[in-house]
């Protein structure tokens, strides 16, 4: 019987750590094909259904739904198909298999595929028997155990090309072929072939979870990863001092050997008290308040994402922060009449005003961009802003499972119609839980719409590694002074929140307010509507 293959959760992304599985599906004992969705887990980016990469029988399902799980630990394990009737048949075969004739070879003495030099795995099925030069086939290879293993085989090594980020199958590229049989290894050779698997696994087990966040094709280098192996050291806790947080060799050497204050710090000895972790009494007591404790929420997934990008932002940018009200009426008049003359096919508000951002960071691309820190190879660090070609506009929707940011991509070559259909696809989306990790991450700035729950400001916080927000309150009647005279208006308040690294507030004000005057004369900026 040949060992099942254990499958390791995949990294989903964006450097995920972790996912919840959610739920199973299949179960043990099943019989399952390559590529077939088996199991739902949520990560702090979306809900996805995870294929598996092998073929056969369920064996064993490491995990249970509601488990927070590693990526790179034990997902499934999975007994190839026909393992049995294989290793029976090949058995039964090399003690009866006559001796090869000059213009043939015995398909039962060969390991599938290596038939020739200059043939294709599956060719033999369909040469006659007994042809020169050919492959001579056997009855045994007509029997169900024996069809149910070819098709392993061939699934095995054909895939289907599926690939959901970071792995796959291979598929797309051709039938593979095989130069040469393969020769039996002595035993000092068999050790060397385990220990180098080995080794082989753990790297590629290094390199899965230490992905840079952001960038899916950037990884650490072979070189710093064995490095980290041999010396024990947590790439994934390693802060990069490279490009885009790059870990450089210098990290780890760093993370090796600890700067000396850092080593008399931990060798001192503690002469100061030592604070310690609150503990709760077995009573269900606070101990701080006094008061008697209702519940735990783990702070995990969508919240746990929210919670680290969040501190990250307030700790990394220094922010400011300007704003100011807007008369609205125009545009809500202007839609309106839309409305009337087309009911079905007039865009939201939201997507008015977004067709009016994406025109102002043409206007003012310094809020388009992002800033990364860089490294050469002296050891140095420094900080650079990327500029882009384009915009992908992200947007704030509320869903069950939290605050979802789904970005449109290219959203300066869209109209304001482009852009709500893809509002309201998105939205439909991520409410789902099926938004993709590219959907998610891909924002180069954020249109927030916090006006629909009532409220009229807000100093937004910046969609790390975003440099800018725009926040959009409700729109209500107030006085408003028009050519002297004092009027009820449709008015609004725009806030701003931006990275003071990127530009001054020359360039915030000049963007927010190039915002404010579309939305009050909205008919030059959707001339293209």
């Amino acid at each position: 019987m040949s060992e099942p293959k254990v499958f390791l959760l995949p990294d989903l992304g964006e450097g995920l750590t972790e996912a919840e599985l959610v739920n199973w599906l299949v179960a043990v004992g099943d019989e399952i094909r390559v590529d077939q969705p088996i199991a739902e887990v949520e990560t702090a980016k979306s809900m996805v259904e995870v294929p598996s990469p092998y073929a056969g029988t369920v064996a064993v399902l490491h995990g249970e739904p509601g488990q927070t799980l590693d990526v790179g630990k034990p997902l499934i394990s999975v007994t190839p198909v026909g393992a049995a009737s294989v290793s029976a048949r090949g058995a039964a075969t090399d003690d009866a298999a006559p001796a090869p004739s000059p213009g043939g070879i015995a398909a039962s003495s060969m390991p599938p595929g290596s038939d020739r030099p200059d043939a294709t795995p599956g060719a033999a099925s369909s040469a006659p028997a007994g042809s020169g030069g050919d492959v001579a086939l056997t009855s045994s290879s007509d029997s169900p155990s024996a069809a149910a293993a070819e098709a392993y085989r061939e699934e095995e090594k054909a895939g289907s090309g599926n690939v959901l980020i970071g792995y796959g199958t291979p598929g797309g590229h051709g039938v593979a072929r095989r130069t040469r049989a393969p020769k039996r290894a002595s035993g000092a050779e068999a050790g060397a072939v385990q220990v180098s698997e080995a080794e082989k696994a753990a790297d590629e087990l290094i390199l899965m979870r230490t992905r840079v966040p952001g960038k899916l094709g950037a990884v650490i280098s072979p070189l710093v990863r064995r490095m980290a192996r041999d010396h024990g050291v947590d790439l994934g806790g390693l802060q990069g001092s490279g490009t885009s947080g790059m870990i450089m060799r210098r990290d780890v050497e760093a993370a090796i050997k600890p700067a000396p204050a850092e080593q008399q710090a931990v060798t001192a000895p503690q002469t100061a008290p030592v604070s310690t972790p609150e503990i709760t009494s077995a009573g269900g007591t606070d101990s701080r308040t006094g008061l008697g404790i209702t519940g735990r929420t783990p702070v995990r997934g969508v919240r746990k994402a929210v919670a680290v990008n969040m501190s990250r932002s307030r700790s990394e940018i220094p922010e400011a922060t300007v704003w100011v009200d807007v008369d609205a009426t125009a545009l809500v008049e202007l839609r309106a009449g839309l409305k009337k003359a087309d009911p079905h096919h007039t865009p939201g508000l939201l997507a008015f005003i977004a067709r009016f951002v994406t025109a102002g960071l043409r206007k003012y691309p310094e809020l388009n961009t992002r800033i990364v820190t860089t490294g050469d190879a002296d050891g140095g660090t420094g900080q650079e802003i990327v500029a882009f070609d384009g915009i992908n506009l992200g947007f704030a929707a509320q869903t069950d499972r939290g605050l979802m940011v789904p970005s449109i991509r290219n959203a300066d070559k869209l109209s304001a119609r482009g852009l709500d259909a893809e509002i309201r696809r998105l939205t439909a989306v991520v409410r789902e839980g099926k938004a993709t990790p590219a959907e998610l991450g891909s924002g180069t700035f954020t249109l927030n719409n916090y006006g629909v729950f009532g409220v009229d400001g807000s100093a937004a916080i910046i969609n790390h590694p975003e440099v800018a927000i725009l926040g959009v309150g409700r729109i209500i009647d107030k006085p408003w002074v028009v050519n002297g005279e004092l009027a009820v208006r449709k008015v609004t308040e725009l806030t701003l929140t931006f990275d003071h690294r990127v530009c001054d507030g020359g360039t915030a004000g000049g963007f927010l307010r190039y915002v404010a005057d579309a939305i009050e004369n909205p008919g030059a900026v959707l001339a293209d509507l």
